[in-house]
């Protein structure tokens, strides 16, 4: 790396990445707990597969930041740390979500998250030489209460979906979506408001 882009700052690349700054993904520590939450998501697989359901939801417990009473993810799941992802209670998250949790994500109650869903934090710059220089960054993503994700749903760095809304299957959310909605497309875009009642 010809610069040094950190002159004047003590901070560990784990510290700066934990406040969403811009850091290098070579620190000690973050490399122990992602190799942890790669034997828990292997270990939570295997319960799965055996029909270990108590062992499958300690193992889970172990493996995230938080989840919630009743909440379910169907394996495979892929994850970076895992110790930053936060279920709420009654959540369902079908198989094959990759959950790239840099930052914090957090998914609501009651949630129902469709097959291949890829949750976003990390960013990179758009810069070619600090990137080629190997730094990134992250931002959070939200998920509120009771909101749907279909099928091959992404949701990028730093987005927010409001409490029960709707994102039709292969949509790419690439910026905040308001609560009640439904929202189809790449890029997502908000096609009507969810009305009481609305069955469509």
């Amino acid at each position: 790396m010809a610069h040094d882009y950190f002159a004047g700052d003590p901070r560990t690349n784990r510290e700066r990445m934990l406040a969403g700054d811009l850091y290098i993904a070579d620190d000690p520590e973050s490399e122990r707990i992602a190799r942890r939450a790669t034997a828990l998501v292997d270990a939570y697989q295997r319960a799965v597969v055996a029909s270990d359901d108590a062992g499958a939801r300690a193992i889970l417990s172990d493996l995230l930041g938080s989840l919630g009473e009743g909440a379910f993810i169907k394996p495979p799941l892929a994850v970076d740390y895992g110790e930053n992802i936060h279920v709420g209670a009654r959540t369902f998250v079908n198989s094959g979500l990759t959950a790239l949790d840099v930052a914090t994500i957090t998914i609501g109650e009651d949630c129902q998250i469709g097959p291949n869903v890829q949750l976003l934090t990390p960013t990179h710059p758009v810069d070619p030489q600090p990137r080629r220089d190997k730094l990134e960054a992250a931002q959070p993503i939200t998920l509120g209460d009771n909101v749907w994700l279909g099928g091959g749903v992404i949701v990028c760095p730093g987005v927010t979906i409001g409490d029960n809304t709707v994102v039709g299957a292969g949509a790419v959310v690439v910026r905040d979506l308001p609560a009640n909605v439904v929202a189809v497309g790449n890029p997502a875009r908000v096609v009507r408001t969810i009305e009481p009642g609305d069955a469509r």
